[in-house]
């Protein structure tokens, strides 16, 4: 194992391990490590890892710890950033600097049958939605990395309502058109962009079943009779605009914390450092609440859009430096394809989400 590296935690005397985690696949097969029970969280499945070396950066730390505990190479496979979680075991507070690699289909058929590490540990492979299904426990740290597995890598974005203004009935045309034009099993962001037409959305989802929602942060259905869309919105979303108002409130005290206490995960939207530093403020005061995370942002523009054609996009690079900020999964918004998956992912992000291009 690498020397720890500490950095001070403000008002405590606690140092801060920082660690650098593998989330190793090979398509839906997952490696995991377990811990022995005299190790710390011991009796527990981990991803591969360990703590960073005071001269290393985290990839080099991950380039190093997993070859010295599983024997694989992944200096050549592409790390992409998942985020940054900060977690207090009340004898120990790490923080994890989380990555998602997947391994060649070579690499994958040499090291397929590893049960055992070089240091001694048991390691499998394990199915995804086992995975994500709880059946092998974690560290509490690592829980939130489960829910950031579930991002797809394309995330489709509905038109507003205002776009369907032109015919008889504006709400039953904007569900129709997206029930016709939703590819099978999509993740959805729900952006109606008008107050009360919520029951478009519900309209939607009853007529497709098989897609996932990302919806207003203020829309709920409690009836019995709507559990299924329940079910069917996975996360809620809060624009900047929120997210930044929420912010200003917080650091004028004037907001109870329970304003944005939603029992379902977050996405938000993000267009500077300003606002990607109040959703990292935004994930941290969630965990420490035992709220659900925020799984993720949409950060945007990269390239320059139909929608908003005079501003100007951040281009690749500039993306790339602001998502490096963030502390969760990054998704890239405006201008693209599904196709740019890869690209976004070589420049720091996992995702990424459109209107037009992501529409059948």
């Amino acid at each position: 194992m690498a020397v720890e590296k500490s950095t001070s935690i403000k008002n405590n005397s606690i140092k801060t391990v920082n660690v650098a985690v593998a989330v190793i696949h090979y398509q839906n097969q997952y490696l995991l490590g377990f811990r022995a029970a005299s190790q710390h969280q011991g009796n527990r499945y981990e991803f591969v890892g360990g703590k960073i070396d005071a001269h290393e950066t985290a990839k080099q730390a991950l380039i190093r710890e997993v070859a010295e505990e599983t024997g694989i190479n992944i200096a050549n496979n592409t790390a992409v950033k998942l985020g940054r979680l900060h977690h207090d075991y009340g004898d120990k507070q790490v923080c994890l600097q989380v990555y998602r690699i997947e391994v060649t289909a070579q690499q994958y058929a040499q090291y397929k049958n590893l049960s055992c590490g070089l240091e001694g540990q048991k390691l499998t492979w394990v199915d995804k939605a086992k995975l994500l299904a709880g059946h092998y426990d974690l560290p509490a740290a690592n829980k939130t990395i489960l829910v950031w597995l579930q991002l797809p890598v394309q995330i489709t974005i509905t038109y507003p309502l205002a776009h369907f203004n032109g015919f008889p009935n504006p709400r039953a045309a904007w569900s129709q058109y997206h029930h016709e034009h939703i590819a099978a099993d999509a993740l959805v962001y729900m952006r109606i962009k008008v107050a009360g037409a919520e029951d478009s959305i519900e309209r939607l989802l009853q007529l497709r079943s098989d897609i996932k929602a990302i919806a207003p942060d203020h829309l709920h259905t409690d009836k019995a009779d709507n559990a299924v869309i329940n079910r069917q919105i996975i996360a809620g979303h809060l624009t900047q605009t929120q997210l930044m108002q929420w912010s200003s409130s917080v650091a004028k005290e004037s907001m109870s914390y329970s304003a944005l206490s939603t029992n379902l995960p977050l996405i938000v939207s993000c267009h500077d450092a300003d606002s990607i530093n109040a959703a990292n403020q935004l994930a941290f005061f969630r965990l420490q609440q035992q709220l659900p995370p925020v799984i993720g942002i949409f950060l945007a523009p990269v390239e320059c859009t139909q929608t908003h054609p005079d501003t100007p996009p951040l281009g690749w690079e500039a993306w790339s430096k602001l998502a490096e900020l963030a502390d969760m999964p990054v998704i890239g918004l405006g201008g693209l394809s599904p196709v740019m998956s890869e690209q976004a992912m070589l420049h720091g992000g996992i995702a990424v989400a459109g209107i037009r291009q992501f529409l059948k």
